[in-house]
């Protein structure tokens, strides 16, 4: 029999993939999807453009999808004020291609990539994938803090002088953003870095939380990345995409892979985008079920973070683990991230979010620290 093992990279022997349980439940609040379904209009606009496009399906795609750059392009601007030109913008098949282009290109073996922990746990992945080193960097001095030390991270990108440097803002796992400051402090300190900054939640963000895409003139190494998984309930689309200086996005050309986006996507993000407003108008709903959550799990006794994504991170679970299946046998879904004693949980509807709450005060013992 064949050692597959034996005929495995070696830097990625013992590794493990991405992967969050797809479990039939009542109540899945573990991936950060949209619990609300693509309204009708927009379903209705997507099949039109669909059929548009299907009699074309025998040829290649626009190898360049300039219409769908323009229209990313348009939507950045319209939204965050600031100036986007369809050069800057790049595209992917989600977020995380686009951002295994920016490591193909500019990590790499003898390389490194940084990142500040915890945070996506596709940073690293994407980053070892293609044989660049990995760099677990820390986010506060204290384990029990979630926001960047700004002197702590220009402290570890002056020690370590990486290549590719993932800030994320709002961070994944725990809702919290980043202040302009620490972004230009880091960009500072890392004078070969390519800087990104993922910015997969940013509509989710509360009321004054900036935009790094503010900071992209003058700043040539900055890249800022987007999804429409998120905001525009578009997860099993697959669309996401950057913005940055023109000549680095030319360059994201040379790794990536031919026709890499379907006419079929290019067709239903088009129609999507068209329907930007209605798409859009689900976030306040999303955002005050967040809210809710964190009221919630605050009059339960928990430690809710306070959150800028369409998540929350709530610590105070005595066992995490034990806590995590206890929801999942009264069927609900949540997401044990590994950090000790928390957990997070997707906003989803309102009725959703009272079942979670509901579904916690059972969970939880008397004095709020649960294990059931």
């Amino acid at each position: 029999m064949t050692d597959f093992q034996a005929m495995l990279r070696a830097d990625l022997r013992g590794g493990s993939p991405y992967g969050a349980p797809q479990l039939d439940v009542p109540v899945a609040v573990n991936t950060n999807e949209s619990s609300h379904p693509v309204p009708h209009d927009v379903v209705e606009a997507i099949a039109a453009a669909v059929t548009r496009v299907a009699p074309g399906l025998n040829r290649y795609p626009d190898r360049e999808f300039v219409e769908l750059r323009t229209a990313l392009a348009g939507y950045l601007s319209v939204t965050t004020g600031c100036e986007i030109d369809r050069e800057q913008v790049w595209a992917g098949n989600g977020s995380n291609e686009v951002l295994q282009h920016l490591v193909q290109a500019f990590g790499g073996p003898g390389r490194i990539a940084l990142g500040f922990t915890p945070s996506y746990s596709m940073h690293p992945i994407i980053s070892r994938g293609v044989g660049t080193t990995w760099v677990d960097g820390l986010r506060d001095a204290s384990p029990d803090r979630f926001d960047i030390d700004t002197d702590l991270a220009v402290a570890q990108v002056r020690e370590h002088d990486p290549h590719v440097v993932f800030l994320c803002s709002p961070n994944n796992p725990t809702g919290t953003a980043l202040r302009l400051e620490t972004v230009t402090a880091v960009y500072d300190a890392a004078p070969r870095a390519i800087v990104v900054v993922d910015e997969a939640y940013a509509e989710f963000a509360r009321p004054g939380t900036p935009s790094a895409l503010t900071l992209l003139p003058g700043r040539d190494r900055l890249v800022v990345t987007r999804t429409m998984s998120k905001a525009f309930a578009f997860a099993g689309v697959r669309l996401g995409y950057l913005a940055a200086d023109p000549q680095l996005t030319e360059l994201l050309r040379l790794v990536r892979l031919p026709y890499h986006l379907s006419s079929v996507t290019q067709a239903v993000a088009l129609a999507a985008l068209t329907h930007a407003r209605t798409m859009l108008s689900m976030v306040e709903q999303i955002k005050a079920s967040r809210d809710a959550l964190v009221q919630g799990c605050t009059r339960l006794g928990l430690d809710p973070v306070p959150s800028d994504a369409n998540f929350v991170l709530v610590g105070g679970f005595a066992d995490a683990r034990a806590s995590w299946q206890h929801l999942l046998d009264r069927g609900v879904l949540v997401r044990d991230v590994g950090l000790p004693h928390h957990l997070r949980i997707t906003a989803g509807t309102m009725q959703e979010t009272q079942s979670v709450l509901d579904a916690l005060a059972l969970t939880l013992d008397q004095d709020g620290k649960g294990t059931a």
